[in-house]
Order: structure tokens, then sequence, then C-alpha cells
């Protein structure tokens, strides 16, 4: 729905809330399903059918639909002459040197006419955040490969956004254990079951529910390991190995080579981006998926080792 914004914005909100509202709600965060429908200008059907879609922001309370009022303007914004806010793309989620570095790469080709970035929080505290609308982009990784299509779709349709959201492939990653150099084990059995120092990483990151499965699949858990450190990202975790702060921490080959680390393969996984549809066609979404497939991404990728980036842009199915 595309709404004329030649009017005075005087024009487009209620002259006075309604008295249903104020009693519960005086600083008038929530609209009712009238107030709603009249400071969108539409009937109260659309509006109920635009809810029940997910295709406006609302909650159900006690029966009764409420709309945020600050997310109803977020979401005019967006609707407004394509998205007025398609000069910026926020990313979240897991951490990753390719696409840190696709994103880095990208600011002195856009200059002042776009802005992207990357904050790596960790999967389910980056799905969270694209949840709450704070972010457009959430990387993700939750599981070995053959799996990951069914655990992803899964994963999202947990935060309820699954179906406004898409899901895009960036790469296969080799995950494992990042390793100190000169440390020969065989196995992550030895590293849990004696005392190497474990830079862990936190609760709800996919690298971090990666080795919880693979060391249950031992007859290990987390629990065993001496962790020494939390790390909240790979970077973090590898930085801390080759400061001589820890012995080995959970994470991908590619991690491990950015520092100079030796590591310890486990498996295939798929890194993938979760966003809204909306943003899927965005100008600045398409410049990342290309930049990420360029010559010198793909050569990058080829150092670092650990990528398979044949997969890169294909949509993956949420049903």
């Amino acid at each position: 729905m595309r709404r004329d914004v030649s009017r005075p914005p005087s024009e487009h909100r209620p002259t006075q809330p309604a008295t249903e509202a104020s009693g519960n709600d005086p600083a008038g965060l929530c609209l009712t399903a009238r107030e709603a429908a009249a400071y969108l200008h539409l009937n109260e059907r659309k509006l109920y059918e635009l809810a029940n879609n997910r295709d406006i922001p609302a909650a159900r309370v006690g029966g009764k639909w409420l709309f945020p009022r600050a997310l109803l303007e977020e979401w005019l914004l967006e609707q407004a002459h394509g998205g007025a806010l398609t000069d910026r793309l926020l990313i979240t989620g897991s951490d990753d040197p390719l696409l840190a570095a696709t994103v880095s790469a990208l600011a002195p080709t856009l200059g002042a006419e776009g802005f992207v970035a990357y904050s790596p929080t960790g999967t389910l505290t980056g799905l969270e955040l694209l949840a709450r609308r704070r972010a457009n982009v959430c990387a993700l990784h939750w599981g070995g490969v053959e799996h990951s299509e069914q655990q992803h779709a899964t994963l999202l349709r947990s935060f309820g956004g699954q179906r406004q959201w898409a899901l895009v492939r960036l790469a296969l990653r080799e995950q494992g254990v990042i390793l100190r150099r000169g440390l020969a084990v065989e196995g992550i059995e030895t590293l849990a079951a004696f005392d190497y120092r474990w830079a862990m990483r936190q609760a709800g990151a996919g690298s971090r529910h990666y080795i919880e499965s693979a060391l249950a699949s031992r007859g290990f858990a987390a629990a065993d390991c001496s962790v020494v450190a939390t790390a909240h990202t790979e970077r973090e975790a590898a930085g801390l190995i080759a400061r001589d702060e820890a012995d080995c921490a959970p994470g991908t080959r590619a991690a491990a080579a950015e520092f100079g680390l030796d590591f310890l393969p486990l498996g295939w996984e798929a890194f993938d981006l979760a966003l809204p549809r909306d943003i899927l066609f965005r100008r600045l979404f398409q410049v990342l998926l290309r930049a990420h497939a360029s010559a010198a991404s793909q050569a990058l990728a080829q150092r670092l080792g650990g990528y398979d980036l044949s997969p890169l842009g294909q949509v993956i199915g949420l049903d």
C-alpha cells in the first residue's frame, strides 16, 4: 500500500486519540484498529487483512489487534516511494571474514550515496534484531549443511517472521575448531578431555551450536571443556588464540586462516542471509550480492579457504 505523501503531515494523523485507547495507553504508543485505519486512511476490513497476513506491524492482545505507532510510522516510510530508507542496509547476525571484507570494500564505492554496515551479534540475537526491525539482514548458520534448509526455515519460523522473510544462500563454509599454531590434535575428544583452554562462543551463536552438536555425537558436552573466555565473534575468538590467551575455539577455517592459525575441520555448513522480502530487490542488497561475487571476493575466499561460493544468491524456500 502506498500513501500520498504530498499532503501535510497533519492530515495523516488522527486529530484526537480515541477514548478507547487513551484509558489503557495514555502515551498513545499503540493504536486500536479503528485508530490505525483512520491514521492510514484504510477501511478496517483491509487493515485486518494486512494484520492477519503479517504485512503490517501489529500484535494480537486479548483477542484485539493493537498497532504500535512507532512501527507504523517506520512501515509508512518503507512504503513511500519504494522506501525512504533504501539508502542504507544494516546487517547483523553471524560473523564471517569474507562478508566483512565485502562490506568494507563497498564503503569507498558507495561514498555518501549509501551506507552498508555489518555488526555481528550471533545467529539468534541477529534474528531477534531482524524480527524487531532493528536490522535489515541477518547472517545465520545453524548445524550441518545436509539439514540446513530445514533447520534454517524452522529457526526463522520460531521468530514469527517467516511469512515475510526470504532466505538467500551466501556460501557454504567449513566449520570446526580454530587452534593455536603448532597444536596437533586428532579430534575434539582430546580438546574436551584434557586441559586445553577454550575461548567458547556465546549461547545463541551458530558456531556454539555446531560445536555442541559435534561434542554430543562423541559423548561430550560443552561443560567438559576448560573455558577461559567467551568470544562474541569468530574473529574475537581467533584474536584470543593469536595472543596466546586460549588454545582453541569453535569457528571456521576462514577465521583461522585470517589470523594465521591452525584448524581442525569438523564439517560443512550453509551460511545464509535472512531478510524481509521487500528488501530482497533493494538496490543496496543487490549491490552487496554482486560485490560478494566479484573477482576480488572470489580470490579472497580462495586465499582464506573453507568457502564454496557456488550457491551464492540462491533463494531458499521456506515452505
